[in-house]
C-alpha cells in the first residue's frame, strides 16, 4: 500500500496531467453551484427540506461573518467571499470521505492503485490556490477600506518618530507575516485533510469493515472544522487589515 503525498494524474489532455483531486475538486464545484442555482429558482416563503438546511447555513456563516466584522456594510462586502470559501472548503474535505476512497482507482504496479476518489484540499496546489485569493483579498479589501496611505503605514513605520527603530522593525515583521500567512495557511489545511486521508486509508487495509466507522465520523468532524477554521481565520485577517494603525 503505498500513499501518495502528491495528486496522480489519472490521465492527460496534451501536455497537462488531469489528476484526481482536479477532478474532485471541479464535481464539488459544479455540484455547489448547481444546488445553488436550483434552489434560486425555487425558494419558497416557508422554507422546507434542502431550502431550510441551506438557510440555516447561510445564516450561520452570515452571523459569525457580522460578529467579527462588527460592521454591516463591510460584512456585506466580504460575506460572499467567506460564504465560497467555507462551503467549497468543507465539501472539498468531505468527497475524501465517499466509499472508494484510496480504494478503488486505477490499477499502478502489484501492489498499488491510482485512487478516483481523493480531497481537493489534500492536494497542496488548491491549498495554496485558496490561501493566495485570501491573502489578496485581504490586501485589496485593506487599502480599499482606509486607503493606500493608511495602509501602508501599517508596514513602513518612520525610524525617527515613537516608537522609533522599534516600530519600524516591527512594520517589517507585520510586512513578513502577510507573506508567510499564505505558507501556514495552506499547510495548516493541507496537512489536516492529507493527515486524515492517510488515517483512514491504513485502518480500511488493515480492518476494512468496522473498525474504520469511528475514524470515519471523526474525519467528518475534523472537515468541518477545517472549513470552520480557514473561513473564521480569513475573516480576522480582513479585519485586521480594515483597521487602522493606531487601533
Amino acid at each position: 500500500m503505498e500513499v501518495s503525498i502528491a495528486a496522480e494524474s489519472l490521465f492527460h489532455i496534451g501536455g497537462f496531467p488531469v489528476t484526481n483531486t482536479l477532478i474532485m475538486t471541479l464535481i464539488v464545484s459544479v455540484l455547489v453551484m448547481m444546488a445553488a442555482f436550483a434552489l434560486q429558482g425555487r425558494l419558497q416563503p416557508v422554507p422546507r427540506g434542502l431550502q431550510n438546511g441551506a438557510e440555516a447555513l447561510i445564516e450561520a456563516i452570515w452571523g459569525f461573518t457580522l460578529d467579527i466584522m462588527q460592521d454591516k456594510k463591510l460584512a456585506h462586502a466580504v460575506f460572499p467571499l467567506i460564504a465560497t470559501i467555507f462551503i467549497f472548503v468543507l465539501f472539498s474535505n468531505w468527497i475524501g470521505l465517499l466509499p472508494g476512497m484510496g480504494t478503488v482507482g486505477l490499477a499502478h504496479g502489484e501492489h498499488s492503485i491510482i485512487p478516483f476518489i481523493r480531497s481537493g484540499s489534500a492536494d497542496l496546489n488548491t491549498t495554496i490556490a485558496l490561501s493566495f485569493i485570501v491573502v489578496f483579498s485581504v490586501q485589496f479589501l485593506g487599502i480599499a477600506t482606509i486607503g493606500v496611505a493608511k495602509y501602508g503605514r501599517k508596514f513602513f513605520v518612520s525610524p525617527f518618530h515613537k516608537p522609533y527603530l522599534v516600530g519600524s522593525f516591527v512594520g517589517l515583521l507585520e510586512l513578513l507575516s502577510e507573506v508567510t500567512r499564505m505558507i501556514s495557511f495552506s499547510f495548516r489545511l493541507f496537512g489536516n485533510v492529507f493527515a486524515g486521508e492517510v488515517l483512514l486509508i491504513v485502518m480500511l487495509h488493515l480492518v476494512p469493515y468496522a473498525l474504520p466507522i469511528p475514524f470515519l465520523i471523526i474525519e467528518v468532524f475534523v472537515g468541518f472544522v477545517q472549513a470552520a477554521v480557514f473561513a473564521l481565520l480569513s475573516l480576522v485577517f480582513i479585519k485586521m487589515a480594515t483597521l487602522e494603525a493606531e487601533h
